[in-house]
């Protein structure tokens, strides 16, 4: 009936935005891929939290519907993709947007900002991370999220030396720079454990590479029972970052 919304309804082929990005399921249910990064089968309520640049696609199932808003340029996840359950803060701002329909930037800016504050207080519910300011650790900070290279590559990359890296991990995020890697990357895979992701893939995605190495991680930051982690990782976090 509104041709230019058919998006929403039977998805779009693999493309990227110059902004973060959001894709929501208002209902039914949505196959979402992102390169070779991730697949995932969504369900209404849930979504997939994107950074700039990330090439995607999407298919809608019959009678479902998808909502795609782009969010604010420091709305970034925590890594390139991040699957989140349903969240009941992020699915009253995406009714209310659905409900009152803006059209120019002016009425879409206050419902983008409400989007990335509901986002980042989700992040937040699990480990609270700050990016340094400096501009190189910045970018170090960023790429490690992508890449397993140790700080001394990064470093290198870049031009510094890793005892320089270090210190303005420490003095503008206040966490060194391996605990600050640890904990983003633990942010994206929690959702993905509370998700039902089976947790080699949360771990895949996250950037570990083996099973065991995420479930040590997870016991050591956020103090669970290594023994119930690996019975059942979902049922093991949920008390603990509900």
């Amino acid at each position: 009936m509104v041709p230019q919304h058919a998006i929403r309804f039977v998805g779009h082929d693999t493309h990227q935005h110059e902004l973060p990005h959001l894709v929501y399921v208002v209902s039914g249910r949505a196959h979402f891929t992102a390169g070779d990064r991730a697949a995932y089968r969504l369900a209404a309520g849930e979504s997939v939290w994107l950074a700039a640049r990330v090439p995607h696609a999407v298919r809608v199932s019959d009678g479902g519907l998808v909502l795609g808003p782009l969010l604010d340029a420091e709305d970034a996840p925590p890594g390139p993709v991040m699957r989140l359950p349903a969240l009941p803060e992020v699915s009253r701002v995406t009714t209310v947007l659905l409900g009152a329909a803006p059209t120019t930037e002016a009425q879409i800016a206050p419902f983008r900002r409400a989007l990335g504050e509901a986002l980042r207080a989700a992040c937040a519910r699990y480990f609270p991370l700050v990016e340094p300011r400096h501009p190189v650790a910045r970018a170090i900070a960023r790429e490690a999220l992508r890449h397993p290279d140790t700080l001394e590559r990064l470093a290198r990359r870049h031009h510094m030396s890793a005892r320089q890296v270090q210190r303005l991990f420490l003095a503008e995020t206040g966490l060194a720079f391996a605990r600050w890697r640890t904990r983003a990357r633990l942010n994206s895979a929690i959702p993905e454990l509370l998700a039902g992701t089976p947790a080699t893939l949360a771990a895949a995605r996250a950037g570990y590479t083996t099973r065991s190495g995420l479930l040590r991680a997870l016991a050591r930051e956020c103090e669970v029972d290594a023994d119930e982690l690996r019975r059942d990782p979902r049922i093991a976090l949920s008390d603990r970052v509900a």
